[in-house]
C-alpha cells in the first residue's frame, strides 16, 4: 500500500501554515493574493528534513499542499445509515425518531463496518485524526464501544480515532452511568452528553455539575452537544459558565454546536465569548448539519439559521474548530467525510476565507488544539511528513470541486487505488 523513498515538493503551502528558516541574506517569500507562498520542502525518514524558498515560481509548476487534517466532529457509528432510515422532513425530531428507530436493529457488526467505511473515506481523503461522538446508551452500547477500541487499533497507522460517549446528561448521574464512565476513561475516550433548551434550571445544573465533578475524577475530558436549538439563545452555555465560575476543572471542556448563541443580541454574545475564553472552553462549530436541521418553519425559505458565531468567538480568544458532524444519517443526508469539501461548504455558510489566518485555523491548527494532538499542524523542520497534496494552485481552484490528490502518511505516498477499491 505504500512506497518509500526520497523526495523534494515544489508547492504552495498557505504561509501561515509553514514555519520558514530564517537564514542570512535570503529574501523572504513572496506572499500570493490568497495567501500562498512558493517551498521546496524536501522528506525523509517520515519527517520533513529541509525547507527552502522557491523565489524563481514562473519556471516550476507548483501544486496547493495542505498538512493532513483533523475532523474534530463525526459520528462514524452511524454514518450511511440514511438509506435504512431516512428523515425526509429534515428537522430535528425527524432525525431524533430515525436515529432510535436505527437503534432497535443496531449490532456491533453494523457500527464496525459503517465505522472502517467511514475511517478509509476519511484517509482517502487526507485526514489523520477523527473525534467520533457514540451513540452509548441502550443494550448496544458496551459491544459498540469494544468494536470502535478494537478498530481505532488496527487503523492507528494511518488515522488517529478519538471516541466521546454520547448519552442522555442524567445517565452519567446513575450508577450503571458512574461504572461506564470509568470504562470510557480507562480506554483514553471522553465524556459527552446532549444539553438542550427547554429545560429545568436547577434540574439540569445539578446534572451538569456531577458530570463536571465526575470528569475530574476520572481526568477524562468532555465533549457535549451543547444549544444545538433555534430557541432559548445560548440558554445551556450560559448555565455552564456559571458552573465554571464555581468549579475548578481539571480536563478540557469542548461545546459542540452552541448553535443557538449566535442568535444573542451583540453585547450578550461578547459577554458570554469572553466568559468562554477565560474558563477555555472550546468550541466546534458544525455549519452544514446545523443549516440543514435548524431555523426550519413550514413553506418558509430560512433567512436566520443558528450557528456558532465563529468570528466572535475566535475575537473572544476561544478555540474555535469546524467539523462535518453527520455524514449520511438521519441527521444530514450528503457527506464523505471529505475536509476540503467540508472547507467549500463552509466558506459561504460562516463567510469564512481559507486565504486568511482565522479562515483556515478552524479546518487546521485550532481543530488540532482542540483534539489534543501531538502535531499542531504547522510544516516545519523535523515535523511529521503527513500532508496532501492537490492537483490545483489555487483556493479558488482546490474548493471549486473536490480535486485528485495524493495523501503522504510518515513519509510515504498512500496507494489510493488500493485503499479506495476497499470502500463498499
Amino acid at each position: 500500500m505504500i512506497e518509500r523513498k526520497s523526495k523534494y515538493l515544489d508547492v504552495l503551502v498557505p504561509r501561515g501554515l509553514v514555519e520558514i528558516p530564517t537564514e542570512h541574506n535570503v529574501p523572504p517569500a513572496q506572499i500570493t493574493a490568497e495567501g500562498l507562498c512558493a517551498i521546496r520542502i524536501g522528506c525523509e525518514g517520515g519527517v520533513i528534513s529541509s525547507l527552502e524558498v522557491i523565489h524563481d515560481c514562473a519556471s516550476v509548476p507548483l501544486k496547493l499542499l495542505l498538512p493532513r487534517l483533523a475532523e474534530p466532529h463525526a459520528h462514524i457509528d452511524k454514518a450511511f445509515t440514511w438509506g435504512g432510515f431516512p428523515n425526509l422532513q429534515g428537522d430535528y425530531q425527524g432525525s431524533l425518531d430515525a436515529n432510535f428507530k436505527e437503534h432497535e436493529s443496531r449490532t456491533a457488526k453494523d457500527v464496525y463496518s459503517r465505522a472502517e467505511r467511514a475511517l478509509k473515506l476519511a484517509v482517502k481523503n487526507g485526514s489523520r485524526a477523527i473525534r467520533s461522538h457514540v451513540d452509548s446508551f441502550g443494550s448496544f452500547a458496551d459491544e459498540s464501544w469494544e468494536a470502535l477500541v478494537a478498530l481505532r487499533s488496527e487503523w492507528r497507522h494511518l488515522i488517529e480515532l478519538q471516541l466521546v460517549a454520547l448519552v442522555p446528561l442524567e445517565y452519567w448521574s446513575t450508577q450503571r452511568g458512574n461504572s461506564f464512565a470509568k470504562y470510557v476513561a480507562s480506554v483514553g475516550g471522553l465524556l459527552g452528553g446532549v444539553f438542550l433548551p427547554p429545560f429545568d434550571r436547577k434540574f439540569s445544573g445539578a446534572l451538569l455539575f456531577q458530570l463536571l465533578q465526575l470528569a475530574n475524577a476520572l481526568g477524562c475530558g468532555i465533549d457535549l452537544h451543547i444549544d444545538e436549538s433555534q430557541t432559548h439563545p445560548a440558554a445551556g452555555l450560559t448555565q455552564l459558565v456559571q458552573l465554571l465560575d464555581q468549579t475548578q476543572m481539571t480536563v478540557p471542556i469542548t461545546c459542540s454546536h452552541s448553535s443557538s448563541m449566535g442568535l444573542l443580541p451583540q453585547k450578550k454574545l461578547q459577554n458570554l465569548a469572553k466568559r468562554l475564553a477565560h474558563h477555555q472552553v472550546n468550541v466546534v462549530a458544525l455549519p452544514t448539519t446545523n443549516a440543514w436541521l435548524l431555523g426550519r418553519h413550514a413553506r418558509r425559505t430560512p433567512v436566520q439559521r443558528p450557528l456558532a458565531p465563529i468570528c466572535q468567538l475566535q475575537q473572544a480568544g476561544v478555540t474555535v474548530a469546524i467539523g462535518c458532524d453527520n455524514v449520511q444519517d438521519p441527521w444530514f443526508p450528503v457527506g464523505d467525510f471529505d475536509p476540503l469539501s467540508l472547507m467549500s461548504l463552509s466558506m459561504p455558510i460562516a463567510q469564512l476565507a481559507p486565504w486568511q489566518r482565522v479562515g483556515l485555523a478552524p479546518f487546521t491548527t485550532s481543530a488540532a488544539a482542540v483534539m489534543e494532538l501531538k502535531w499542531d499542524g504547522i510544516i516545519r523542520r523535523g515535523g511529521p511528513a503527513d500532508l496532501i497534496m492537490l492537483e490545483a494552485n489555487s483556493w479558488s481552484e482546490a474548493l471549486s470541486f473536490p480535486p485528485p490528490r495524493k495523501i503522504m502518511v510518515n513519509g510515504a505516498w498512500l496507494d489510493q487505488w488500493n485503499l479506495s477499491t476497499t470502500i463498499v
